[in-house]
């Protein structure tokens, strides 16, 4: 166990980024019982509840082991934005600070990450219920693709930040501008955070990558991801929510309306996945000072926790 002393000039915080199934969730929980430290959780699909094989959420027992935070905070059909993620976040990680553990930020949601590490000034716009009742009849209607574009017209930054099929991030940034009158990219200000951050990225080759993700999903069809889709649909849950139209869920629409077989939907669900990768490592590209690593590779962790051991002495 280490143990540290904490200051005013340092406050020592890990993040652990990297792109979906290449192992943030294994090594984060065997560091966090090595340093004494707890996970912040930074995913932008597990704060939903109910929803846990289809997004990855750590297991049970994975949580037994080690705690935690930032997941489980909100019901599929509920909404959880930017300011609130990073607000928990850091009211989390300086409570983390304040029992002597170690902060773990964990995750692949880049907006989510960035905003942590360079101290966003996210606009405390409220959501409105009727622009985004109203946005969303627009995309049922004419795609999202249509919305993504509309944004594009209006703030071309927040456009390319947010992936096109990103329904939710979509309707809230033009939510702000419709509010505002301003971009949301010009409201987004930044002032670095008062901790000291060691980010260490996670990586491997493409081809052994989407081999971890095409076995992680046949290990989720064999837990009962289908059965939690049909769980969440008998609890009034609908097709229409951003949640259910998220990467594992959408993608099985067809098939529970009988339109397409297993086979069909899970070809689609590769392709998104390996889409999303491509968005992830887009993100990555744009933070400063990652020190990247195999998780695979046993030099690469004997350096990596030497970083760690500098950073927290």
């Amino acid at each position: 166990m280490v143990l540290y002393h904490v200051s005013a000039q340092k406050l020592p915080v890990i993040v652990i980024l990297g792109p979906t199934a290449v192992g943030k969730t294994a090594l984060s929980i065997d560091l966090c019982l090595e340093y004494n430290g707890e996970v912040v959780n930074q995913d932008s699909r597990q704060v939903y509840r109910y929803m846990d094989i289809g997004t990855a959420k750590p297991t049970r027992e994975q949580q037994a082991k080690v705690h935690h935070h930032c997941i489980d905070l909100v019901n599929p059909d509920e909404t959880w934005t930017l300011a609130q993620q990073q607000e928990l976040s850091y009211r989390t990680i300086d409570s983390l600070l304040d029992r002597h553990k170690v902060p773990f930020v964990v995750g692949g949601t880049g907006q989510y990450l960035k905003a942590i590490i360079e101290g966003w000034n996210i606009p405390r716009v409220a959501p409105n219920p009727e622009i985004r009742d109203s946005l969303r009849a627009i995309a049922k209607q004419k795609g999202t693709k249509f919305l993504h574009d509309k944004l594009r017209s209006v703030d071309p930054v927040a456009a390319e930040r947010i992936l096109p099929g990103d329904l939710r991030r979509i309707i809230r940034a033009l939510e702000v501008f419709e509010l505002t009158g301003r971009p949301i990219s010009e409201l987004q200000s930044s002032e670095p955070p008062k901790y000291d951050f060691l980010i260490l990225g996670l990586t491997m080759d493409r081809p052994k990558l989407y081999e971890r993700i095409e076995n992680r999903t046949k290990d989720m069809l064999r837990r009962g991801l289908l059965e939690e889709i049909q769980g969440l649909l008998d609890m009034g849950y609908g097709w229409d929510l951003p949640s259910m139209q998220s990467i594992g869920y959408g993608d099985f629409q067809p098939y529970f309306e009988g339109r397409s077989s297993l086979e069909e939907c899970l070809r689609h669900l590769s392709y998104h996945n390996h889409k999303l990768v491509r968005h992830q490592y887009v993100w990555f590209r744009k933070f400063r000072d990652v020190n990247w690593f195999d998780p695979t590779t046993d030099t690469d962790l004997v350096h990596m926790k030497s970083l760690i051991n500098r950073h927290l002495s």
